[in-house]
C-alpha cells in the first residue's frame, strides 16, 4: 500500500517537474499544430541513411582514422569528404518555369527516379530535401495547387492536366497546413507575433466616433420617414373625411 502512495507521488512529481519544450515557453506556446506537424516533419523525424550505415549499437570500432598517406615522403594528412556541387537548371511544371539551382550528383538521380522536379519535392519529407531552398518552393507548388495552377489560366486544357497528374499530393496537408509550411523558427514566431498584433491593435477613436455619427444620422433618417408617413396618412384620412364627392357608405 505503501509503495504505491510512492509511485504515485513520484509520477505526480515527474509530471510537476517536466523539462518543457520549445512549444512549451513563451510565445512559442501560441503555435499552431499546423506548423508543429511542420516541425516534426523538418526536425524531428529521421532522415534517410545516404552516406553512411545505420548504427545499431552505442559504440562501434573505428577502423578508418580519416588520415590519408598520399606520399611515402610525407607525413599522414586529415581527408575530408565533402559533397560535390553542380550548378544545372531544372523545370517545375506546377509553377510553369525553370529554376537555375545547386545541387549533387544524387539530387538528379533523385529528380530522375522521380520522374521530374515537382514529384521529388512533393514525395520527399522535409527531414531530406534539408535544404530551405527547396522548402520553400515545395510550399509554393502546394500553394500553386491549392489554387487550381493559375498559372496555366491561358491554357485551360493543360491546367487540367497538371492540377490532375499532382492534385493527390493535397490529400495530406489542409490550407492551414500549407501556410505554416517551410517556414523556419523564427518566421513562425513572427507569423504568430504580426497575428497577434493584427488581433489588439487598437482602434482610432476617430473611427468610432465617426461610426457612431452615421449610425445616429440613419436612425434620425429612419424616424423623420416614419413621422413623414405618418403624417401623409392622417391628411390623407381628414381629406377624404371633407370630400363631398367622395363616395358614401351605403345604408
Amino acid at each position: 500500500m505503501a509503495s504505491s502512495r510512492i509511485q504515485a507521488t513520484v509520477r505526480q512529481l515527474s509530471n510537476t517537474f517536466k523539462k518543457k519544450s520549445r512549444f512549451d515557453i513563451g510565445i512559442a506556446s501560441e503555435l499552431p499544430p499546423a506548423y508543429k506537424k511542420f516541425w516534426r516533419e523538418w526536425k524531428v523525424l529521421k532522415p534517410a541513411a545516404v552516406h553512411f550505415i545505420p548504427q545499431e549499437s552505442k559504440w562501434k570500432r573505428d577502423e578508418l582514422t580519416g588520415f590519408q598517406k598520399r606520399s611515402d615522403q610525407r607525413r599522414r594528412v586529415p581527408h575530408y569528404w565533402v559533397p560535390v556541387l553542380k550548378r544545372t537548371v531544372v523545370r517545375s511544371e506546377v509553377l510553369n518555369t525553370h529554376l537555375s539551382v545547386t545541387v549533387t550528383d544524387r539530387t538528379i538521380n533523385l529528380i530522375n527516379d522521380h520522374y521530374g522536379f515537382d514529384h521529388y519535392l512533393l514525395k520527399t519529407p522535409a527531414c531530406d530535401l534539408v535544404s530551405m531552398l527547396a522548402l520553400k518552393l515545395k510550399k509554393q507548388i502546394l500553394i500553386e495547387l491549392m489554387n487550381g495552377c493559375p498559372r496555366y489560366a491561358n491554357n485551360p486544357q493543360k491546367q487540367k492536366e497538371i492540377y490532375n497528374e499532382y492534385k493527390t499530393y493535397l490529400s495530406s496537408y489542409t490550407p492551414e497546413e500549407i501556410e505554416w509550411y517551410g517556414l523556419t523558427w523564427y518566421e513562425a514566431l513572427s507569423k504568430v507575433a504580426k497575428q497577434k498584433e493584427a488581433q489588439n491593435k487598437p482602434v482610432p477613436l476617430k473611427n468610432i466616433y465617426r461610426k457612431k455619427l452615421v449610425e445616429k444620422l440613419k436612425a434620425a433618417e429612419s424616424e423623420d420617414k416614419n413621422d413623414a408617413t405618418e403624417e401623409i396618412s392622417t391628411t390623407t384620412s381628414w381629406l377624404s373625411k371633407m370630400n363631398p364627392f367622395g363616395k358614401k357608405d351605403e345604408a
